[in-house]
């Protein structure tokens, strides 16, 4: 920190009077920085644990106009909610499908990678990365892979069962995530 100096009121000052003006002024700033954080620059978004990227979800932020309402990036933290729970029910249907009709296996795989797909870069767009990496063994798996995305020989019925058990997973991620933002936004619903 650099120290600011200011000119002593009286013609001749002496070193210990410019030695106590200049403590005042240090503890001045420290005290008027610690009443008003704000001054002292962003403080960034609070510790969401491990399930939000607090550096990708501080862009979001940066993008509202108004930190104390924050309708931009509120808007996109909802509409979000909205897509991962239609993304869900989907991802729930496709999986219904595929276990009673054996014919739809592997279009409903396909169908199960590309929505795992389209949910792991919405996901990754607001710094939640445990719902990011499930979603991105839900690709993996829809795709004949395994879950570090290496070619698998493991049978259809195989790769639903860890599809399946990944989106229960995943909910329970999602739901966290949810839970931590709507009290971010101080939203208790």
């Amino acid at each position: 920190m650099t120290k600011v100096s200011f000119a002593s009121t009286t013609a001749f000052p002496d070193k210990h009077s410019q030695a106590r003006e200049e403590d005042e002024e240090e503890d001045d700033m420290a005290s008027h920085s610690a009443e008003d954080p704000s001054e002292a620059g962003s403080t960034g978004p609070p510790d969401f644990g491990d399930s939000i990227d607090p550096l990708t979800f501080e862009q979001i932020l940066e993008m509202d106009d108004d930190e104390d309402e924050r309708e931009f990036s509120r808007s996109i933290v909802y509409g979000f909610f909205e897509q991962a729970e239609a993304t869900f029910e989907k991802m729930d249907t496709s999986l219904s499908t595929a276990e009673s009709q054996k014919i739809q296996r592997e279009h409903e795989l396909a169908n199960l990678s590309s929505l795992g797909h389209f949910l792991k870069g919405s996901s990754a767009t607001l710094g939640m990365t445990k719902v990011k990496d499930s979603c991105e063994k839900i690709q993996h798996y829809g795709a004949h892979k395994d879950d570090a995305g290496q070619p698998t020989d493991m049978e259809d019925v195989v790769l639903l069962k860890k599809i399946k058990a990944t989106v229960a997973t995943v909910k329970v991620e999602y739901q966290e995530a949810e839970r931590i933002l709507k009290q971010f936004y101080h939203d208790h619903e």
